[in-house]
This record gives structure tokens, sequence and C-alpha cells, in this order.
């Protein structure tokens, strides 16, 4: 049985459909992190580190 398709183009496709797909997730991640709304949420836990630590 024949292969249509050669292994040298599947190993490109997929290293660049894996490259989209790792900046992608970064962007979101990144625009999670910066998000207005979420602000409180990551300076309240912030703050909890160190009101733990503060306690013997």
């Amino acid at each position: 049985m024949m292969s249509f398709i050669a292994h040298e183009d599947v190993v490109w496709f997929a290293k660049s459909i894996g490259l989209f797909y790792l900046i992608a997730m970064a962007c979101m991640a990144c625009a999670y992190a910066v998000w207005p709304s979420r602000k409180a949420t990551f300076e309240r836990a912030a703050r909890s580190i160190l009101i733990h630590e503060d306690t013997p």
C-alpha cells in the first residue's frame, strides 16, 4: 500500500500546529493575568501568602 503523505510533511504540519497552539495558549494566559476584573483576586492572593507567613 502506498503512502500519499510524506513523513516530512506530517512532521512540518504537526510542528506548525503545535507552535500556533503554544502561542495561542500563552496569549490566553497573559490576557487572563491582566484582565481588569481579575486584579482583586490576584491582589488578595498575594496578600494572603504574606499574612500566613507572618504568624508562628
